[in-house]
């Protein structure tokens, strides 16, 4: 970063210079009308700056399954749906939302083989209350929970559960597009809607100059459209870069980008924003407990390097600092005869 240090050019000699200030001036020799502020000890952190859409993670689509029928039914785009809700129906009989990382292939009954689709069923009869225990292979008590289930729902009692009678999803969905039309004949296979997690999701398009200074775990700054800061996480930053022109901030003029998710510390501020463009700013560096003044009180010194006016009493100090990292108003400083607490110039406009 580059300091907007005053412009003006003296000599330390042997590291401070000093004078009598004539009382309380308020303009230094070079006709600067000037202030004080306090050196501080501080945290300091810069940041890359980026644009982003507020979104809600994942993408999935809900497809028919088995026999199909005519579509009753359907979802609003923006609904939530949770474990055991309906999804939309078919000839009047509700689809209902049940919890799974894969789909459902055949109906749930008596006699077919143990698997992975087995565990999945009964990890939501047993979410649901309908079943003590869990495990991959189909029982007598699979065959009672589900006719409990059935009976609780206002369904058929018959102990199993045909396929496209529940749709699997990796969890709560929520409404993104509805595809199919209500009325229309549907068959297994074919696409109804589109849904996403309920988790509220920063996408952000990095910059491919700027990747490096980008990483899982950062800590982020978001700018809601409100202008409310909320804070998040970079959680991932994708290997390949995006130069589809289409897909490109407009701001950025088409430059290849890389995209990227941020997560928000608390996804509830982030509802009810869908799409809504953010800023976020991630911190790429951070010191602690460091001495710091504004940029503002640098002046640039005639040998090198950078200087602060120390006032102290009728005095006026040139101490010679080094610096350090520069954040959007303070820099951090080093150097003899500086304290947490001291006066230093700076301009006053």
């Amino acid at each position: 970063m580059t300091a907007a240090a005053t412009a003006v050019a003296v000599t330390a000699t042997g590291g401070l210079l000093a004078w009598k200030r004539p009382g309380a001036a308020s303009t230094a020799p070079t006709g600067v009308p000037t202030t004080t502020a306090k050196v501080t000890r501080t945290d300091l952190s810069t940041s890359t700056q980026v644009s982003g859409a507020l979104g809600y993670r994942g993408d999935y689509s809900v497809i028919a399954q088995g026999a199909g029928g005519t579509l009753t039914t359907l979802p609003q785009p923006g609904t939530v749906i949770k474990r055991n809700e309906p999804v939309y129906e078919v000839n009047n009989r509700p689809v209902r939302l049940f919890y799974a990382g894969r789909p459902a292939f055949q109906p749930f009954a008596a006699g077919i083989a143990p698997g992975p689709d087995v565990r999945a069923l009964e990890d939501n009869l047993k979410a649901l209350g309908y079943l003590s225990t869990a495990n991959n292979t189909f029982t007598s008590a699979t065959t009672t929970a589900i006719r409990r289930w059935q009976r609780a729902t206002g369904q058929r009692v018959n102990g199993r559960i045909e396929l496209g009678e529940v749709t699997f999803q990796p969890g709560a969905i929520r409404i993104d597009t509805v595809t199919a039309k209500l009325g229309t004949d549907v068959r297994g296979g074919e696409p109804l809607l589109t849904a996403t997690s309920t988790t509220a999701v920063v996408t952000i398009n990095v910059p491919t100059g700027q990747t490096y200074l980008v990483h899982p775990g950062d800590t982020v700054t978001i700018t809601l459209p409100d202008r409310k800061k909320v804070t998040g996480k970079v959680a991932y930053l994708s290997p390949v870069a995006d130069d589809q022109p289409q897909q490109q901030d407009p701001g950025r003029g088409g430059q290849v980008t890389v995209p990227g998710i941020v997560t928000l510390d608390n996804p509830q501020l982030g509802a009810n924003l869908d799409r809504a463009p953010v800023q976020v700013g991630i911190t790429d560096e951070t010191v602690t407990g460091v001495l710091a003044v504004p940029i503002t009180a640098l002046v640039a010194l005639a040998d090198g390097g950078y200087g602060v006016y120390k006032l102290d009493g009728a005095e006026r100090i040139l101490l010679g600092v080094t610096t350090g990292l520069f954040s959007d108003t303070l820099v951090e400083v080093r150097g003899d005869g500086l304290r947490e607490g001291d006066d230093v110039e700076v301009p006053s406009s």
